[in-house]
């Protein structure tokens, strides 16, 4: 999907519900928030093995915000958007779950409500 919508820019706030140039400044945006609670989360470590174990990410962190905005934009079930960004439906479920509170501080209200497509999803993401 991150490579459709960049060579189709166009199509981007019909399929995320923001334009190209908000999504490039959003996922700048997130990605600098995201770095800063990784290195935070790595100081409070207290580590027996060194760093750099375990698997790689599937999804960059590009794709993994652009997995939320769908979910926020056409609320499709996590099953279907794992099977669309080829992850499990944990995954994509655990993905939004961390990048839906980042995205919230960064949208203005304005262009959350332009993401989201139904009152429903107001309610159901308040909990968040």
């Amino acid at each position: 999907m991150l490579d459709y919508i960049h060579n189709h820019p166009q199509e981007s706030e019909r399929l995320l519900g923001i334009k190209y140039e908000q999504l490039e400044k959003l996922l700048k945006q997130a990605e600098k928030l995201h770095n800063n609670k990784q290195e935070i989360a790595t100081a409070k470590k207290v580590r027996i093995i060194a760093s750099g174990g375990g698997r790689p990410p599937k999804l960059s962190i590009s794709e993994q915000i652009i997995l939320t905005l769908t979910y926020l934009r056409h609320l499709t079930t996590f099953q279907l958007l794992g099977i669309q960004f080829g992850v499990s439906e944990t995954t994509a479920n655990d993905t939004f779950n961390y990048w839906w509170p980042i995205i919230g501080d960064l949208l203005p209200a304005s262009l959350l409500e332009q993401v989201k497509k139904t009152q429903a999803i107001e309610k159901l993401l308040r909990k968040f």
